[in-house]
């Protein structure tokens, strides 16, 4: 059964004439005859009452008619919706990102995705680099910004385009511009000064630990194990400094430490699926994402203590 069949079919029931059904069909009468007996021959059963001047549905014509209409209303309600995917008026893009960037760039990119298409749904997972190069592995995302590792390995499943280059910055309770604005950080005045530290697995306690030890000694921690918000909210109390993206530094309202060089930093990078291809939707967030980084660079507007990496 093709749906060709069933719109000569549809047609033929509609106008109760072969001839006007081919018109109307825009397709040769002998044609759409022969479609109509090689459905019935399909079906087992003859649709149509053929006598001179008058052309009736059968019983198994009367059955056939709504089915035939629905799966053609199905059919046309599928070929729309895949237009509408297609042309981006439809979709779903599913984003990882760490809670670092879901407070600093996330926001900025998607204010201008969602402007310009506002019929995509967005779905973002927060979550370490680590949790979220496994969920695109997994299928389970279409895009994730990700740290990429020290090392500079990545999974060959992925393939990885280099952002930025962040610098890592020094968070204390709010002091007075001009001692902040004159002073910069060696690691090793982190020795014997109580942290606050994140939780294992983000990138930010990997990288401030190899900086300490890099200095020759272990960093104390007052606190340990926090998400971001938590860390953020720990120094303001008063617990003790934290190593924290420059991004989240500029927005958080503490007192801002940059490290003397060659400093701590970390680079941001947009990672997908090799073997599987990108979505239109997920395309265009992504070609959003680095359209937005060259206007920043272009216009001066990159966050403070970044560098964009993109060519």
């Amino acid at each position: 059964m093709q749906l060709q069949q069933l719109r000569y079919f549809l047609a033929v029931a509609e106008t109760r004439h072969f001839t006007r059904a081919a018109e109307a069909a825009h397709v040769a009468q002998p044609s759409l005859s022969q479609q109509i007996r090689s459905l019935e021959r399909e079906l087992g059963a003859e649709l149509f009452h053929r006598t001179r001047g008058n052309i009736a549905l059968t019983d198994a014509g009367d059955a056939l008619l709504p089915l035939a209409r629905r799966i053609l209303a199905d059919t046309e309600s599928a070929r729309l919706a895949v237009q509408e995917t297609v042309q981006l008026r439809r979709g779903r893009v599913r984003l990882g990102a760490p809670p670092s960037l879901c407070t600093s760039l996330v926001p900025d990119v998607l204010r201008v995705f969602r402007d310009r298409y506002p019929g995509v749904a967005l779905v973002v997972r927060e979550g370490g680099s680590r949790d979220l190069v496994r969920s695109l592995a997994a299928g389970e995302l279409d895009l994730a910004l990700i740290i990429t590792p020290p090392s500079g390995e990545q999974a060959p499943a992925l393939a990885v385009t280099e952002l930025l280059h962040e610098e890592l910055v020094l968070v204390s309770p709010l002091v007075s511009t001009e001692r902040r604005a004159r002073r910069r950080a060696r690691v090793a005045e982190l020795r014997g000064r109580p942290l606050v530290m994140f939780r294992e697995g983000y990138d930010v306690r990997e990288a401030t630990l190899a900086a300490c030890r890099a200095a020759g000694f272990e960093p104390e921690f007052a606190v340990e194990g926090g998400e971001m918000d938590a860390v953020l909210g720990f120094v303001r109390a008063g617990i003790g400094p934290a190593v924290v993206p420059g991004m989240v530094a500029a927005r958080s309202g503490l007192a801002v430490t940059p490290f003397a060089g060659p400093g701590l930093g970390r680079t941001i990078a947009v990672a997908h699926g090799h073997e599987v291809p990108l979505t239109r939707a997920a395309e265009a967030l992504r070609a959003t994402l680095l359209a937005h980084l060259h206007d920043a660079a272009r216009d001066g507007e990159l966050p403070p203590g970044t560098r964009l990496l993109l060519p």
